[in-house]
């Protein structure tokens, strides 16, 4: 019987790399790479200082599949960011100009003594048993902020794909439904799917206020860096389809496309946008949740042709308890009822496809209709059926939609244009005060420090004007806020406006409406006052954030606009002077 080869241990800056054990080391702690990831690195490591072609690299790799030279780009730009993060000064991949790439590190070869410790990655599709009690996928925990958020990975298909669950969710418990772990398997099937919990349900971290949809977007982005995913499709089912548009329309260079089924833009009735229930329809259903939490909830309208079985009955009624407590099923449905992303549609410039049944009870088609209406280019496909839910009923119907929408995806170049919240401000001597240099040197350097705590881009400030651009509104309502205090503090005022819409970032400039409006509210800001536009306050849902109606605007298309002014009092005090 031949002997088989002693295991090798490859040693480069901080890193252990083991190939027979499928393991990588920073120092002494385990790192998770995906499958692709980890075999792409052992390619190049174990051919260090040669050059390995990009087809040699597809073919080991990708042995067997098609899959485009995008897939093997993105693998190379997250093992580049990992490898450099804790030794950011040190070249370990190099590119050979049309050619492939190079391991150019310094690496030493030992042989592995070491007895073989399991490694967390992704779950084959085949290990899953689609069978209550049987073996699910690994759950790993990655931080967003402070707050631990589960996820999963199963499948390892060229596309990544984020499912984003609406209201409640319990990773572990999605498995315990054949149904549901039929849907997503078939999922798993022709991509890498990524599951995980939204903060304050399931298995992620319980948090002491509401989750707004900035957080939740923060949390995709911490699930999507842990699994070295830089660029991946979203799937938003129900209350998850807003939250994924936001992200869309922000990060289009992280969003390949986007799927929403049985989807809203708006929770709550207006008169152009009839469909939804009235505030009265959504007291009654806080009631319900006060009053029959623990039991099926909600199950006549999610889930029909189910409602009669006494297996799906059992299971639902736990998924909800182990999904979010009776308090936090509260407060996930007021925070619901406050979304509206209607000014979002417009600004999504990547491939979308909505899917509603319909006979939907929960959702009305009429929902996915008005949003295939308002989001350029996208594709709405109306199916039988009145499930709510998409793993119940007919699920092949909207998995082969699914299936053909992002098997066919070829991505493109990157758009440039980006939906960003605007902040503009203006800057002057407190009245009676003189205007202090030094006093306005420290204030100008605080602004630039808020700003970039905030993780916002600084386009300008000087002594009088202040224009900065950030990812998201709660972000830079919080900043605005630190830099009026701060002004306040230094006996000036200033004045800030804010708008969110699309814009282009050309470097240190900024081009877009959302800066000629964002000027026009700091216009009608009152001295040392944080103002909004209405799109702005509309897209905070659940941050916790109070305002009073301050004054109307005629923004550039004539349209009139109302505005709000941020209550400071209802910010958390963490906010810092930082002069």
């Amino acid at each position: 019987m031949p002997v088989p080869p002693t295991p090798r241990v490859y040693r480069f800056g901080p890193w252990r790399l083991m190939p027979a054990e499928h393991r990588l080391l920073l120092r002494d702690t385990p790192v998770t790479l995906t499958p692709r990831a980890f075999e792409t690195l052992c390619a190049l490591v174990e051919r260090h200082g040669h050059l390995v072609t990009t087809q040699a690299l597809l073919d080991t790799v990708w042995a067997g599949t098609f899959v485009e030279q995008n897939n093997l780009t993105q693998q190379i730009s997250a093992l580049r960011r990992l490898l450099g993060g804790p030794d950011p000064g040190v070249t370990y991949i190099e590119t050979v100009p049309r050619r492939g790439y190079r391991f150019v590190a310094p690496v030493t070869v030992e042989v592995d003594e070491a007895p073989a410790l399991p490694t967390p990655t992704s779950t084959p599709v085949t290990d899953i048993v689609v069978r209550a009690g049987r073996p699910r996928p690994t759950t790993q925990y990655t931080l967003s902020g402070d707050t631990s958020i589960a996820y999963q990975v199963v499948g390892d298909g060229p596309i990544d794909l984020v499912f984003v669950m609406g209201w409640v969710s319990h990773l572990d418990y999605f498995w315990e439904e054949p149904s549901f772990a039929r849907f997503l398997t078939r999922l798993a099937s022709f991509s890498r799917l990524i599951l995980f919990d939204k903060r304050g349900t399931g298995l992620s971290d319980r948090v002491a206020e509401l989750p707004s949809l900035e957080q939740r977007m923060d949390d995709v982005r911490a699930v999507m860096d842990a699994v070295g995913s830089t660029r991946a499709a979203l799937l938003g089912v129900s209350e998850g389809g807003p939250m994924c548009s936001l992200f869309a329309a922000t990060y289009p260079d992280k969003t390949l496309g986007l799927v929403m089924i049985g989807s809203y833009a708006r929770r709550l009735h207006a008169p152009d946008y009839p469909w939804a229930p009235t505030r009265e329809q959504r007291d009654a259903f806080l009631d319900e949740i006060r009053r029959h939490w623990g039991t099926p909830i909600g199950i006549d309208d999610r889930a029909p042709s189910r409602k009669d079985d006494p297996a799906f009955r059992t299971w639902w009624a736990t998924y909800l308890r182990m999904g979010a407590s009776p308090g936090a099923a509260l407060a996930l449905t007021r925070m619901n009822a406050d979304i509206d992303v209607r000014e979002v549609l417009p600004l999504i410039r990547v491939p979308t496809l909505l899917l509603h049944r319909v006979g939907d009870r929960a959702l009305r088609v009429e929902e996915s209709r008005y949003m295939a209406s308002r989001i350029p280019g996208a594709r709405l496909v109306e199916l039988p059926g009145d499930d709510h839910l998409p793993f119940v009923g007919e699920q092949d119907r909207l998995l082969d939609e699914i299936e053909g929408f992002l098997t066919g995806f070829r991505p493109g170049d990157d758009d440039t244009r980006v939906l960003a919240t605007v902040l503009t401000g203006r800057i002057e001597p407190r009245d009676g005060a003189d205007a202090d240099a030094a006093a306005r040197e420290r204030l100008l350097a605080a602004v630039t420090r808020h700003v970039e705590h905030y993780r916002g881009a600084t386009v300008h400030v000087d002594d009088q004007d202040v224009l900065a651009a950030f990812d998201g509104p709660v972000r830079a309502i919080r900043c605005a806020v630190a830099i009026a205090q701060t002004a306040a503090r230094l006996e000036w005022e200033c004045c800030v406006g804010l708008d969110i819409g699309e814009v282009r970032l050309f470097g240190p400039r900024v081009e877009g409406p959302a800066v000629a409006r964002s000027a026009e509210v700091a216009r009608v800001a009152r001295r040392g006052a944080v103002v909004v536009s209405r799109p702005v306050h509309d897209l905070v849902a659940g941050a916790g954030l109070a305002f009073v109606r301050a004054s109307d605007v005629t923004v550039a298309d004539g349209q009139v606009w109302p505005t709000f002014e941020v209550d400071p009092e209802s910010l958390r005090p963490t906010i810092s002077a930082m002069v």
